[in-house]
């Protein structure tokens, strides 16, 4: 909203805010829910860790640390559910950590939860929506985040207090939407915009930003190194219709988490589309780049010529590039897996619909890509995928805004090769009468032992056998929940975040703009009654 907000003096900007956060302020007040202060949570439980479980963004929870195989999941029954006030979207993937949840919501307020019961620890409030994993380090004493305003936090997992707070892209439409990763001392942070939405508006001065990933030292938030994915600094190109002065290149924002590679001491990130010409090889690519430096080692660009912005659908294109693209730009995260006999690949899914595997030791080369979805603005791969040590687990989107009962579908596609091992199809959805309910299928999956949890845009939670794609459990969200909190909530959308699973519990947000809309975090367990 800051470029909508341009024309507004401070005090009409605090007056709007204001405004707005009456509701949200009636809300909090009557919250319930804290827990008693004698409570004793766990000492050393197994961990859901930042966006992907692990460094290597695998989803992958091995069947110890899940509590849950193939027979127990088929028992699970909900046991507490949490509001968001004033929500109407859930974004952050939940993570886990010391018997405690951590999950950010939409006003910006990240919560400390209580893992078994659903209690509240203490909550935080940041500048804006927190779309970022909460990831826990500093020997688990400090939470990271970052927020939509491009803030970075570092926060006491004791109480809630603030650290440090650091800006480290001073673009006024950089945004942390990605889940910043923590690899020992060191919080890596991917930077994206909302210049692309921006660039709607035929008025708007298309485009500046450039993606980035800047390296952050936990201790004091103090900047180690920050290195953008396109090497030019945005110049003045040609002018519009009505006089406005675009410039170029711009865009390749990184909007997911960094994949770590500890064994060649190397961060991998998947980038968007260019905002603006020229074209650049890095846009639509994956990049290396070197830890403790930042040196862009290699990349290899997977779609060229993906220059495209909002303007292209809106009803006044000034903004849409002359020759663009189909934003085909990669939301999902690399997935970094080593096979059976020692040798690593590189996963990276794509909008477009194609999933790719990357040899990381020879600078990138094409292994093999596979066919899953015809790809859209909406289509393919939308967040990621997760693995085990056989498979390769992708959710598809395909959306159709004018079909629900297009798109979706759980594929297993076998690392050695891509080939596809099983497809579970869609189930038509019961929602087809509200809008956003769709059979797409969105968020990423998670792989617990022997079997595959993935949401839907129909509300929807289902595990399957990973042996077959069979659905073995099947839990409708669409509904409303009495929470620990006192607040009225209800599930809508499963979308951007996918299950955390930890000692024999299962944590989901449910609730998605554009979609169903939602407000709830759900907690069920296999424990028997």
């Amino acid at each position: 909203m800051k470029w909508e907000a341009r024309n507004l003096s401070k005090a009409e900007k605090i007056a709007v805010a204001e405004y707005l956060g009456k509701s949200d302020v009636a809300i909090s007040a009557k919250l319930t829910g804290v827990c008693p202060r004698d409570l004793d949570p766990p000492a050393h439980p197994p961990i859901w860790a930042g966006w992907g479980a692990d460094p290597r963004n695998t989803r992958f929870q091995p069947l110890e640390a899940a509590g849950i195989d193939r027979k127990r999941v088929k028992g699970l029954k909900l046991k507490w559910a949490f509001g968001f006030p004033g929500a109407a979207a859930t974004y952050g993937q939940p993570t886990s950590s010391a018997g405690m949840v951590f999950v950010g919501s939409e006003d910006g307020t990240v919560y400390a939860l209580d893992a078994a019961t659903g209690c509240s620890w203490w909550t935080f409030r940041a500048s804006a929506t927190v779309k970022t994993a909460i990831s826990v380090g500093n020997n688990g004493h400090t939470a990271f985040f970052g927020d939509t305003n491009g803030y970075v936090y570092a926060i006491s997992v004791a109480d809630g207090t603030l650290a440090w707070r650091v800006h480290p892209e001073a673009h006024q439409a950089a945004r942390i939407t990605g889940s910043p990763l923590l690899v020992g001392s060191v919080l890596y942070v991917p930077i994206s915009s909302g210049e692309e939405g921006a660039a709607a508006d035929p008025h708007y001065p298309c485009c500046t930003f450039r993606g980035a990933v800047a390296a952050l030292d936990i201790a004091s938030g103090k900047q180690i190194w920050k290195t953008y994915v396109i090497d030019e600094t945005p110049q003045p190109t040609r002018k519009g219709p009505q006089g406005v002065q675009y410039s170029g290149p711009s865009g390749a924002a990184i909007w997911s988490s960094p994949t770590a590679d500890l064994k060649r001491h190397v961060i991998y990130v998947a980038t968007g589309n260019n905002y603006s010409a020229p074209e650049t090889t890095t846009s639509d690519a994956v990049i290396a780049m070197d830890m403790k430096t930042g040196k862009k080692l290699w990349h290899r660009q997977l779609s060229p010529r993906d220059v495209w912005n909002s303007g292209c659908v809106a009803e006044q294109k000034d903004n849409c590039p002359e020759a663009h693209g189909d934003d085909f730009d990669f939301g999902a995260p690399p997935i970094l897996k080593t096979l059976a006999d020692g040798r690593d690949i590189l996963l990276l899914a794509q909008k477009s619909g194609v999933v790719y595997a990357v040899d990381p030791a020879h600078r990138g080369k094409m292994l093999w890509e596979t066919r899953i979805g015809h790809g859209g603005l909406l289509g393919g791969i939308q967040w990621g995928g997760a693995t085990d040590s056989r498979n390769a687990y992708f959710t598809l989107s395909d959306y159709s805004d004018t079909d629900p009962l297009v798109g979706g579908g759980l594929f297993a596609l076998d690392l050695r090769t891509g080939k596809k091992v099983w497809y579970s199809a869609p189930v038509k959805p019961e929602c087809v009468k509200e809008y956003g309910c769709s059979a797409a299928q969105m968020a990423p999956p998670t792989v617990i032992g022997n079997v595959v949890l993935a949401g839907s845009l129909d509300g929807h939670l289902r595990a399957y056998d990973s042996r077959d794609g069979s659905v073995l459990w099947d839990f409708n969200t669409h509904r409303d929940f009495q929470t620990t909190n006192g607040l009225k909530a209800h599930g809508g959308s499963i979308n951007g975040a996918g299950p955390a699973v930890v000692s024999g519990m299962v944590y989901v947000n449910s609730g998605y703009t554009n979609a169903m809309d939602g407000n709830v975090l759900l907690a069920f367990t296999a424990e028997s009654k």
